[in-house]
């Protein structure tokens, strides 16, 4: 099982990590260790021929399953379709869902789950460019 570890921590932010992707076991959730406050962010890896031990649904977040490698199946209620690398599925509240590893590869993946409908501003509605000094 791999293992969130935070790296650094300032008053406006966190740094953590759970180490190299190729490596991911398990499943491992954010929030805690970042100190979110907007969305919880997680990071799941299935071996081949694995599903997710359960269903789900949510009542009030949506969820953002991002795939980084492998594939497999994804089930929304009754529609199943094909995920890959590179896949990105919205998945809105009010429905079961789950997904399965169909690769030789493990299914690895990044899981943003936020309150549906609350994205108000975004990218450069919500931005402004600042004044500041370089020190990289």
């Amino acid at each position: 099982m791999s293992e969130v570890k935070l790296l650094n921590k300032g008053e406006k932010f966190a740094h953590a990590s759970v180490g190299a992707i190729n490596a991911f076991e398990g499943k491992q959730f954010l929030k805690d260790a970042t100190g979110a406050t907007s969305c919880e962010i997680s990071f799941g890896s299935l071996p081949c021929g694995t599903a997710v031990p359960f269903f789900h649904c949510h009542k009030n977040n949506e969820e953002n399953y991002i795939i980084l490698s492998g594939s497999g199946k994804f089930q929304i209620d009754n529609e199943v379709f094909d995920i890959a690398e590179g896949s990105v599925i919205r998945v809105a509240t009010g429905c079961s869902r789950n997904l399965k590893c169909t690769s030789e590869a493990p299914l690895t993946y990044i899981c943003i789950q936020a309150r549906e409908n609350s994205l108000g501003e975004f990218t450069m509605t919500d931005a402004e460019i600042t004044e500041s000094e370089n020190l990289m």
